[in-house]
């Protein structure tokens, strides 16, 4: 089975690469992911908030950067969360600068301000990924939360104004509770396979409806979440809790598991898989828009034996 992909522009040998997390913080880490064959590295974000508290933070993150680049043969893509429009394009420029092939826009943003409407929360996005496209030259994704009251309206905004992928979905680690102190409690959870639904579910909705590159992360941990992710429609796959607790090996299985599932299945490339089980290719494509609702809770009623309306 031929794995090429397409992926913001760039040709990967297959669609399975590690998305941002701490692991590039090591340099050996990102050998061994790259001998486990990874197809490219996707850095950690750079946060706008730590420059601000320390200025040689972004020259840290730079340095690592370049220090990746000059190590491996793969695209390195740069990572970047911003909070003003100042400090999105003056660091995105700065990681052109450094060599990232592509940068990976982390809009990591909770609406949570009562006065900023949905509409508003929205345009900031499209803002500044605009200017971004006008200013910077090599590739951009965006990753994106799920909690957009419009999100296939939201994509279109951003595949009408050049973005070059679009990466569904940023986890929003919510914090829990402290009781006794009354105060909030971070917490960190690694994700599992049943995270992935929701991301399924947009894949497929965007696929072949938009022409921005789409890109699953967040609960792919199987050989069998991959190819889901693939019917769905992504052109990319990021791999990150089971890489934090697998190690490099857990995204070698995946790609190995995933090739052998497509051989098995008559599958003779990437292409001809990607996007089969979509909305648009999709016998019943409300099934995706209404989440198969109402069968979903005639079965629940079945398996319960309740009877009635």
């Amino acid at each position: 089975m031929d794995l090429s992909t397409r992926y913001l522009g760039l040709t990967l040998a297959h669609p399975f690469m590690p998305g941002a997390s701490p692991l590039d913080d090591d340099l050996d880490m990102v050998l061994r992911l790259e001998d486990a064959g990874a197809s490219a590295i996707v850095m950690r974000s750079l946060f706008e908030e730590e420059i601000a508290g320390h200025a040689a933070t972004a020259d840290r993150y730079l340095e690592r950067l370049i220090r990746i680049k000059r190590r491996v043969g793969i695209p390195v893509i740069a990572s970047l969360n911003g909070t003003t429009a100042a400090g999105w394009l003056r660091y995105a420029a700065l990681l052109q600068k450094g060599g990232a092939d592509a940068i990976e826009l982390n809009f990591y943003h909770v609406a949570a301000d009562p006065a900023e409407d949905a509409a508003a929360v929205e345009r900031r996005v499209v803002d500044i990924v605009a200017v971004l496209k006008e200013s910077i030259a090599i590739p951009l994704a965006v990753k994106l939360s799920p909690f957009y009251s419009a999100l296939a309206h939201l994509a279109a905004q951003l595949d009408r104004i050049g973005a070059d992928g679009l990466v569904l979905f940023n986890r929003f680690y919510q914090p829990d509770i402290d009781p006794d102190r009354r105060r909030p409690l971070p917490v960190l959870r690694y994700s599992d396979s049943s995270e992935l639904l929701l991301r399924l579910r947009w894949i497929a909705i965007l696929s072949g409806r938009v022409q921005s590159s789409l890109a699953v992360t967040g609960g792919v941990h199987t050989p069998i979440d991959a190819v889901k992710a693939v019917l769905a429609g992504a052109d990319a796959v990021q791999i990150v809790s089971a890489l934090m607790t697998g190690g490099p090996a857990a995204l070698t299985r995946v790609r190995d598991g995933f090739a052998e599932w497509g051989d098995a299945h008559g599958y003779e490339s990437i292409a001809a898989m990607r996007g089969a089980a979509s909305a648009a290719r999709c016998g019943t494509p409300l099934d995706y828009e209404r989440a198969n609702y109402l069968e979903i809770l005639r079965s629940a009623r079945r398996t319960a034996g309740v009877s009635g309306h």
